[in-house]
């Protein structure tokens, strides 16, 4: 039987991600041109055409101004989870104010979905080794999961001693959280990222398939991403460092295609329909 892989959507417009920050603060965002709407119906078709359901991961600013997509996600049958409110970098905020930032974004997508958010994804896989503390107030939120660990060496974020597949997080509550890395296989003692996202929009597509084949093969379900910004070359290009522009806007003509071929060539579910999840 064909393994049905993990499939989520970081849902925020192009100008809310890490890469464009110096340039685009969140006082800006109001007045940059928004092109979230047609992204998400295009996701949304190709989810439905492929048999495919996600987890969407939703800004909760993006839920407040665009309480239509959220509707739109949840009436076609996918889950919905936070991804904070504001796209704040977990490791940046004191206990106090992640605690506000994430509980505005579940009263706001509870209150749209009538449904309990049960996972949460942190903008730009920003749980580290110093913000461990966030699982504790995840867990008193009532968030059932994670998949906020990425264990490979980032300049930016990763933890790459964390373990590479779902395991348990014991919490000093009692209570225990389920945590869902991204996915990587390993070559010569190495994680090498097979998650989606940029890796999927950058690197090769065979590369990409070669590696959920393989996690498939060893009885792995992969956990896959990416944004809904990463399917719109149209999207307006900003003056930042070459690094930044490349990690951005590299093949962004070409992403939809390869989704397309992901889609096909594996079955995806959410989370929530995993399995792996006590509700």
């Amino acid at each position: 039987m064909q393994i049905k892989n993990i499939l989520s959507i970081d849902v925020e417009e192009w100008f809310q991600v890490e890469n464009l920050k110096e340039v685009i603060s969140q006082e800006g965002w109001a007045y940059c041109e928004k092109r979230l709407n047609i992204n998400i119906s295009e996701i949304l078709f190709l989810l439905e055409r492929y048999e495919a359901k996600a987890t969407f991961f939703i800004l909760g600013w993006i839920a407040e101004k665009y309480p239509e997509i959220v509707a739109a996600i949840d009436r076609r049958g996918h889950e919905i989870g936070s991804h904070g409110y504001a796209h704040k970098m977990v490791f940046t905020q004191t206990e106090d104010e992640f605690r506000e930032d994430v509980i505005k974004s579940i009263d706001i997508l509870e209150e749209l979905t009538g449904k309990q958010v049960l996972g949460y994804r942190a903008p730009s896989f920003s749980i580290n080794q110093n913000s461990f503390w966030a699982f504790e107030i995840l867990s008193g939120l009532g968030i059932k999961y994670d998949s906020s660990i990425f264990p490979i060496k980032h300049p930016e974020y990763g933890i790459p001693s964390a373990p590479r597949f779902p395991f348990e997080i014991k919490l000093k509550n009692g209570m225990k959280l389920i945590e869902f890395p991204l996915s990587t296989v390993q070559v010569f003692g190495l994680n090498f990222p097979v998650a989606g996202g940029a890796y999927l929009r950058i690197l090769p597509y065979c590369y990409n398939r070669w590696g959920i084949k393989r996690l498939n093969s060893e009885g792995r379900t992969a956990v896959v991403y990416f944004h809904p910004w990463e399917i719109d070359p149209g999207q307006p290009r900003e003056m930042v460092s070459f690094s930044k522009r490349f990690r951005h806007y590299t093949n962004l003509d070409i992403m939809k295609q390869k989704l397309k071929r992901l889609l096909k060539d594996f079955e995806f579910t959410s989370f929530s329909k995993s399995g792996a999840i006590d509700d």
